[in-house]
């Protein structure tokens, strides 16, 4: 083994060592400790390797297709979204959610990715070093998981297996390749967007862990099978991309309609969709459609009998119909009924209630909802 391989293990096996003694005995590189470390570990190796420069002639092709490919992935989580229900996110535009979250999180993915391309730089192809450098980034990943993990039974054992061991590893295996053929730019991209958007935005689709878990899985390894057939085609015929008009329809295409799922999805704006969850309204609303609602702005009298309106109560979004409306002391009280339903509802609609006028429905687009709430 040449000398500059002993020096690099050696390195490894301590920055692992850091990791292994963080998940299981005492968990202190906790976000800003964590970023320090990351800090004095590419100090530390600048110092006794040297830093390698990050250029590649492809990277720019690499990223645009990271964000073509995002773009794809946004509309389908969102339309997801639709079948799945949407989750508010909290206010991380504070000084607090900041410093607690937003800051360390995009210090933390530059110095990673910065520390793998210098590690596999410096490797020269070596696959032990590589395997090693794989395994500190599985383990950098993992180990808060790690620590407050109990694995007193297999079940436990097999939870975080399934759900942050295998992406961990599947992930860094696709990035580490990614890394040595384009370098760090495009998984810094691909990291910060992916990882940050959940604090950026105000709704996201309320998937759960093992759906988080198996599209985290997937979507790396999307990417690497898209670098790996670029870099295919490289090797058959020169590629000379044209960035003007055929690339920016590209690129517009998915962005457009990125936007307005979010719009129709988010519930924050004038319009937005609701799947139906139940026959209460059929055979005008049907179980499994989609209705687009127009959000009412305070202007109760633009309530007409007659109307379908959606309303919350008792924490359910019910799209009913408008039977009955009655103003007291300057205070609207709405009745409401199911077209399905022998009697009106039990209960008035006060105004705070009102959410908006269906204006639209979409039939069927709603049924995976009710498939995968009904499961």
């Amino acid at each position: 083994m040449k000398k500059s391989y002993k020096k690099m293990l050696i390195f490894q096996i301590i920055i692992f060592l850091v990791f292994f003694l963080n998940s299981f005995v005492s968990n202190i590189l906790g976000q800003y400790n964590l970023v320090m470390f990351l800090v004095l570990s590419l100090i530390a190796f600048k110092f006794i390797f040297g830093f390698e420069k990050d250029r590649n002639i492809h990277t720019k092709d690499i990223i645009f297709d990271i964000i073509i490919m995002l773009l794809v992935y946004f509309i389908f989580i969102y339309l997801l979204g639709v079948f799945i229900d949407f989750a508010k996110t909290a206010n991380y535009y504070s000084w607090y959610g900041l410093k607690t979250f937003i800051i360390p999180l995009v210090f933390t993915i530059i110095l990673k990715e910065i520390l793998r391309y210098m590690m596999l730089k410096k490797s020269e192809g070596s696959k032990l070093l590589l395997t090693t450098s794989i395994i500190i980034f599985v383990f950098l990943d993992v180990t808060e998981i790690i620590y407050y993990t109990v694995f007193d039974s297999s079940y436990n054992a097999f939870i975080f297996a399934a759900l942050y061991l295998v992406p961990a590893i599947s992930n860094n295996i696709v990035f580490s390749y990614i890394t040595q053929k384009v370098g760090y730019k495009p998984i810094i991209l691909y990291l910060l967007i992916t990882r940050l958007y959940v604090y950026l935005v105000p709704i996201i689709p309320d998937l759960n862990e093992y759906l988080t878990s198996i599209v985290g899985l997937i979507l790396p390894i999307i990417l690497g099978i898209k670098v790996h057939t670029f870099f295919q085609k490289e090797k058959d015929e020169y590629m000379e991309r044209d960035y003007k008009k055929g690339n920016v329809l590209s690129l517009l295409i998915p962005s457009v309609i990125t936007i307005v799922i979010v719009y129709f999805t988010s519930g924050y704006f004038k319009y937005h969709a609701l799947a139906i969850a139940s026959g209460s309204m059929s055979p005008t609303i049907n179980k499994g459609d989609v209705v687009i609602i127009e959000k009412l702005e305070d202007n109760f009298d633009d309530l007409e009998v007659g109307m379908t309106i959606a309303f919350e109560h008792s924490g359910v979004v019910v799209v009913h119909r408008l039977v009955d409306v009655v103003k007291e002391d300057d205070e609207y009280y709405f009745y409401t009924k199911g077209d399905a339903n022998g009697l009106r509802d039990n209960y008035a609609v006060y105004e705070d209630m009102i959410i908006g006028i269906v204006r639209f429905r979409i039939p069927f687009v709603g049924l995976p909802t009710v498939w995968l709430n009904e499961m």
